[in-house]
């Protein structure tokens, strides 16, 4: 296996460069080292993985990147190998580890802990990249500011930056829009709120952009350069009465009760989506004294979620009539 696609072991990582813990200019840098040694290499590796090689021309092969010959002899090929191995056993562990969650859920963590940028923080941590033969001075600086991230949990997967970004833009009558395009082989996506752009996210992975570009997003809208966004074009006599979106639902409840309405049902009218994305739709009918409403919410990444966003859109209608 290549550094890039080491499995998270739970072991005392060795600490960072100085310069990835404050703020440098790029010449003051200091620039990760090489072990010439490939012997010395090939036992530090074994000695972290706990596994001696048969062939450790296999493991030079794993240990070279593309730059060092041209990709005439690199890890290119043993990662298509790797990458379907450390998938299996990603999914493996988070089946076993997660029995109440379904395929959207696990697919949503898998990609979340396999992506490029997750591996190549391990291999840093765990202080394989020095192993690695490379002729990258980009790599190498990029490798100086990596910042290292926990696992992702089915605990903290729905606080994950994209589910927090569409909390906070319908809890201020917004909506956010991702717009995905691609350049260089990377995926580039953008965030809009109220027509305007507020974060860009990138990575070779499209969830993990989206990741990326919903967490610049919500750094620039709470307390940043772009919080006036949320504020912009709300100042209407409807905003103060419509209730958080979380809310929604219970509120619209309350409402008919209240009025002696039958209550509120609610349909799903439409799932989409990759695994890894999965949209729901849903609808609210309302049965009132003077006629029959429907009205239906925007996508959202949990039927709970649809649901209180169609009711949000029936609350608002109400409040019109």
């Amino acid at each position: 296996m290549t550094p890039s696609q080491n499995p998270c072991k739970r072991r005392h990582p060795t600490p960072p460069p100085p310069s990835a813990a404050s703020p440098a200019a790029p010449v003051a840098l200091s620039l990760p080292g090489f072990v010439a040694d490939r012997a010395e290499a090939a036992v530090r590796v074994e000695r972290l993985l706990r596994y001696q090689f048969c062939d450790r021309a296999l493991l030079e092969e794993a240990l070279t990147h593309q730059s060092f010959s041209d990709g005439a002899f690199s890890y290119q090929r043993l990662e298509f190998v790797g990458d379907a191995a450390l998938g299996l056993a990603f999914s493996n562990f988070l089946y076993l580890t997660n029995p109440t969650l379904g395929p959207g859920a696990l697919s949503t963590l898998r990609a979340a802990n396999i992506s490029t940028e997750k591996l190549a923080r391990v291999a840093v941590r765990h202080d394989l990249y020095p192993l690695l033969r490379r002729k990258c001075a980009r790599l190498d600086l990029l490798v100086t500011r990596w910042l290292f991230e926990p696992v992702i949990t089915a605990e903290t997967v729905d606080e994950q930056p994209v589910t927090t970004l569409h909390e906070l833009c319908q809890k201020h009558g917004k909506v956010a829009q991702f717009e995905t395009w691609q350049k260089g082989g990377m995926t580039m996506v953008n965030v809009f709120v109220g027509g305007e752009m507020v974060g860009l996210g990138s990575s070779e992975q499209k969830v993990i952009a989206k990741l990326n570009a919903a967490r610049d997003a919500l750094g620039k809208l709470i307390g940043g350069a772009k919080q006036q966004v949320l504020i912009n074009g709300i100042a209407n006599g409807l905003v103060d009465e419509i209730v958080e979106l979380r809310e929604c639902k219970q509120k619209l409840t309350e409402q008919c009760i209240g009025k002696h309405w039958p209550k509120p049902i609610f349909k799903l009218e439409k799932e989409g989506g990759p695994a890894h994305e999965r949209n729901f739709v849903c609808s609210v009918q309302v049965d009132t004294k003077t006629g029959t409403f429907v009205t239906i919410g925007d996508p959202m990444s949990r039927v709970k979620d649809a649901e209180n966003s169609a009711a949000q859109k029936m609350v608002e209608l109400l409040l019109k009539l």
